[in-house]
């Protein structure tokens, strides 16, 4: 791996600037959502490949009435109606069809798109991440295996099977492990020139807006290294968002930021906040929310083969890999779930057998090796349609049953995996006003941000645009239709498409 410094400059120590300068967009979050808006706004340009012919025979007539126009200057709404995916988003089934058209039936055929570096129509845009460039995939145990196929996870215009072949690396199952996806994002950004936008080690702590009139007279603290690349027309604005955080210096200082913003792009995941149960001694410290709390224990011999087993809380697929891991370093498990093992909702009972023969091989084992029957795995215990009641300083743990009857567990430590929520702390009220139902918490699944489906801009906050889980698309194949739409709509509020 590159030093940090040469993959995603380190933020510089900010200078002193009077007056206003905001910047066109900031971009808060630098995984895959964030690199591909990224890759957008720099000037490249999708149009529809001369003599391509897409097998979606109404959208093929569609993209030959203007093949000069770039599918960003086209109009997305029309371009998507009647598309129909894995995705509920219009414009993510638009981008999906057009790079990899018939993917969803085996299919091999090549992107109907050809990409051209236009640089006149980038806009010029920081993208703020905690990490190296990839997000969350950094936080992720190196060997483990993607829920999508492999080339699902590449971004636009290189193939992540290319890149892997340069690698002289392949896919398992058609699968890759997450340290080959953090790696191959990691390059992304430097084959394609990004990476003079990328401010690694900053933390975004506030986004407010503010009355450009009332800062017009004041000093900026920004994290822009090009004085030139500002968007003059922003000072017209009648409000622009102040973006404020702290960044480590090579020294490891923390050191604080405030830039403005005509437009920020909120793009940082679902990962960042585990669920808690809520329950009793939840906070005592053998409990954990981290499949990484596992690694660690193991690594420091604190957990074995002759400790008290581990509980593991959760029914899906963080919980299987922590399964997986102690089952292969034959660490005894009690494993406790709310649903039926039948339960059609449950993730196992949605993947094919043949792709993911782990995740089967955990599923068999939820269902053949519950505390009332003995089955052939050793070292694991599966106690479905249970609940976790309280943690003991003891480490005993109690849980219920759906009738109403508790047992008892000595346990040696706890990983509660039952999914996770974005941190959007820096927002007003946690970003709750601007999900579908502003009296509960954003979330990925159940409420995301309420965006307009074809420039993913908030309905609440205009200037605030939301991408990937939290916008709803939970997948990278379909988390680039958001940055699609998001930067056509940026393109179009700077005056960058052509006539």
């Amino acid at each position: 791996m590159l030093p940090d410094g040469k993959m995603c400059p380190l933020v510089t120590r900010p200078s002193n600037r009077s007056g206003l300068k905001t910047i066109p967009v900031v971009i808060i979050g630098n995984g895959p959502s964030g690199i591909c808006l990224s890759y957008l706004l720099s000037g490249y340009t999708p149009y529809f490949k001369r003599h391509a012919l897409h097998p979606h025979p109404i959208l093929q007539r569609k993209l030959e009435e203007a093949p000069e126009v770039s599918v960003l200057d086209q109009d997305l709404e029309y371009l998507s109606e009647g598309l129909e995916g894995r995705s509920h988003s219009p414009v993510a089934l638009l981008f999906d069809t057009l790079q990899q058209p018939d993917t969803d039936f085996d299919g091999t055929a090549e992107s109907v798109l050809s990409w051209w570096h236009e640089p006149d129509r980038a806009i010029p845009h920081l993208v703020l991440g905690r990490n190296a460039p990839g997000g969350a995939w950094h936080s992720i145990e190196g060997s483990m295996f993607t829920l999508s196929k492999g080339e699902w996870m590449g971004l636009p215009d290189l193939p992540f099977k290319e890149w892997l072949k340069q690698k002289k690396r392949g896919l398992r199952n058609n699968r890759a492990t997450a340290e080959d996806i953090a790696q191959y994002y990691q390059h992304y950004v430097v084959k394609k020139g990004l990476q003079k936008n990328f401010r690694c080690g900053t933390v975004v702590t506030s986004v407010r807006k503010v009355s450009a009139e009332s800062i017009s007279n004041h000093t900026q603290k920004d994290l822009q290294e090009d004085s030139d690349s500002i968007w003059s027309s922003n000072e017209k604005s009648a409000e622009v968002f102040q973006v404020d955080g702290f960044f480590k210096t090579m020294e490891g200082v923390k050191e604080a930021f405030s830039i403005y913003a005509e437009n920020v792009v909120l793009a940082t995941g679902t990962y960042d906040n585990p669920t808690w149960l809520g329950v009793k001694g939840e906070n005592l410290s053998y409990v954990h929310h981290q499949l990484s709390a596992l690694e660690e224990a193991v690594k420091n011999n604190s957990v074995g083969i002759m400790t008290d087993p581990v509980l593991i809380v959760g029914a899906g697929l963080t919980a299987a890999d922590a399964i997986l891991f102690a089952h292969h370093c034959n660490i005894p498990v009690i494993h406790v779930f709310r649903r039926r093992v039948t339960d059609p909702g449950l993730i196992f009972n949605q993947l094919p057998k043949t792709m993911y023969p782990e995740y089967h091989k955990v599923h068999q084992m939820m269902k053949e090796q519950t505390a009332a029957c003995a089955g052939p795995y050793e070292h694991y215990i599966s106690l479905p349609e249970h609940h976790v009641l309280s943690f003991g300083k003891d480490k005993k743990c109690i849980f219920q049953d759906k009738n109403g009857c508790q047992k008892a567990y000595k346990i040696s430590m706890a990983l509660v995996l039952t999914g996770s929520n974005p941190n959007l702390s820096f927002l007003p009220n946690n970003g709750t006003d601007l999900a579908l139902d502003s009296e509960q918490p954003v979330n990925p699944k159940r409420n995301p941000i309420d965006v307009d489906p074809f420039t993913y801009e908030c309905t609440q906050e205009k200037g605030l645009y939301a991408l990937g889980p939290l916008a709803g698309d939970n997948f990278v194949r379909f988390v680039q239709g958001g940055a699609l739409a998001a930067a056509s709509s940026l393109l179009k509020k700077a005056n960058k498409n052509p006539p």
